[in-house]
């Protein structure tokens, strides 16, 4: 009520300077004319939509937009810092803004990259390219035990829960979901009325507190799961084990935060700090997850299951291959998160130091299910910084069969990186409870933004690919991403990584994977 309150003042003051100048003073015309340019202008923040930082900081919102003019040095340090304080790539998070707004158009004179810095990384075109297809590619999601299938998008919004994102973040994003045709994790903070109202796909993300079908005492409630997992909206179910930004620790949602609409969803007391435990209860071993997953998708009626992990090493994953081997199942999906992930609020160390980055960990993955003759049956999606069609080629090339982005849709719906979200008082209503700052996101608004983006954004993937000569996401190979190694080597992903061929480690590992195929055990994680 404050902005509103600022707004009738400025404009009651300017109707005083206009009569003063009427009966006093033509002096008085200038500061009425003053305050009536900012009385107007206020009254067209509070009243405009596509803007949220305007509607809840009218006529002082417009210095944000007057940073963002005085490029780069200013913006850098203002604005452009992701959620763990290190730069984020201005160009990519300006595009994802342009695709979200519509109006994302061919640049002049080129890139500003330095094509022969260390690291640099280029997808190969074809001398003959290829015509774009005139769909959007899927890929299905569902092994010999799903009898549910689903067909999931090239990309995907990525698992952010109700109470870290506000209630019209929420909505705004499922309705987009809904528009485009692409699937919502949920996050593992349960399933609110504000991811059912717009119907949009979901994918109900359930982590180590159980949020959503827990017991009194915090462990997992296979009855209240299947009444959830049951909902047509709910088309795939999976475990959290761990996150790029914090892999090994829980969430915390303070107290603040966890109000009396949160506190149902979740299952837990109104106004108490809500800290998720490091590890699940229902598993210990890597045999216990293979078979508790095969139980999450019989509870939820043959509907895909899957989990989603950040990688710590590679032992550990050839130990839930061959659980699955020892089990004769599989999960019908796994989501890689990569290290650099960082929508999720973290300690600093966790985020620089803790966990796989997503190159290593989905190549590891790919392989490991590769090597051990169970590709064929599982999916893989990657998440982790993933915002541009070339970030969606390049995971495929990796091994990926989809991706998930999280912060490029927090961007798509608003967020400016003002860096609050633990203070509750997110500028753009996107990371916020506090519902007058929320109600400044208009929900129409940035479903649209949200659609137009993941729509945009996969076109481009699809140009990219076919420029490549190749028709679908099947046809990429490592051997068409190239990396520069320094001022004058550059490789090939085929060149840099052991590829292993179907079955390989069951017939004979190589050496590079043997040491960890012996010590890989399917009833014991390496410590």
């Amino acid at each position: 009520m404050i902005r509103f309150a600022c707004v009738t003042g400025v404009a009651a003051a300017a109707l005083a300077a206009t009569v003063l100048s009427l009966f006093v003073s033509g002096w008085w015309w200038i500061p009425a004319a003053i305050l009536l340019a900012l009385a107007v202008t206020g009254v067209y923040d509070l009243l405009q939509r596509r803007h949220s930082v305007l509607r809840n900081y009218p006529v002082l919102g417009h210095l944000r937009y007057l940073l963002e003019s005085i490029r780069p040095e200013l913006q850098q340090y203002f604005i452009e810092r992701n959620h763990d304080g290190r730069p984020y790539d201005r160009d990519t998070r300006d595009l994802v803004y342009q695709r979200a707004k519509g109006t994302a158009a061919e640049e002049p004179f080129g890139s500003e990259r330095d094509v022969y810095e260390t690291g640099y990384e280029f997808l190969a075109p074809s001398i003959a390219p290829v015509p774009v297809p005139q769909t959007p590619p899927t890929v299905r999601v569902g092994g010999p035990d799903c009898t549910q299938p689903y067909d999931m998008a090239l990309l995907n919004v990525s698992a952010m829960s109700f109470g870290s994102l506000s209630a019209n973040a929420i909505r705004a994003l499922n309705h987009g979901a809904a528009l485009g045709g692409f699937a919502h994790d949920t996050g593992e903070g349960g399933i609110s009325d504000h991811h059912r109202q717009h119907g949009g796909d979901l994918v109900w993300e359930i982590g180590t507190g159980y949020f959503g079908c827990r017991t009194d005492d915090g462990a997992f409630d296979p009855d209240q799961f299947a009444r959830t997992a049951a909902l047509d909206q709910v088309k795939c179910v999976s475990l959290k084990l761990s996150q790029g930004a914090k892999p090994g620790i829980g969430g915390v949602l303070p107290g603040g935060k966890v109000n009396a609409e949160i506190a149902a969803v979740r299952g837990v007391p109104q106004g108490e700090t809500v800290v998720s435990p490091p590890y699940h209860r229902v598993f210990s071993t890597p045999r216990e997850l293979v078979r508790f997953i095969a139980r999450m998708r019989e509870l939820a009626g043959g509907k895909p299951a899957g989990f989603k992990l950040c990688v710590g090493t590679r032992r550990d994953v050839l130990a839930v291959c061959k659980a699955m081997l020892a089990e004769d199942t599989t999960p019908d999906f796994i989501v890689v998160d990569g290290a650099e992930g960082g929508t999720g609020a973290a300690p600093l160390e966790f985020c620089d130091h803790v966990g796989m980055p997503l190159t290593e960990g989905l190549m590891t993955v790919h392989n490991a299910l590769v090597g051990t003759g169970l590709r064929d049956r599982v999916r893989i999606g990657a998440s982790g910084k993933v915002a541009t069609g070339a970030d969606v080629v390049k995971r495929l090339v990796q091994g990926a069969d989809y991706t998930n982005a999280a912060r490029a849709m927090m961007f798509a719906v608003g967020c400016i990186q003002a860096m609050t979200c633990h203070t509750n008082t997110c500028p753009t209503g996107v990371a916020t409870q506090d519902a007058r700052r929320a109600r400044a996101l208009d929900v129409d608004d940035k479903s649209a933004r949200v659609q137009r983006y993941q729509e945009a954004t996969v076109h481009s993937a699809q140009r990219i690919m076919a420029s490549m000569g190749a028709g679908e996401p099947g046809e990429l190979r490592p051997h068409m991403l190239y990396r520069r190694m320094d001022p004058v080597t550059i490789r090939s992903a085929e060149e840099l990584h052991h590829w292993l061929a179907p079955g390989q480690l069951l017939e004979e590992a190589p050496q590079e994977w043997a040491a960890d195929w012996a010590g890989a055990d399917p009833d014991r994680f390496s410590a």
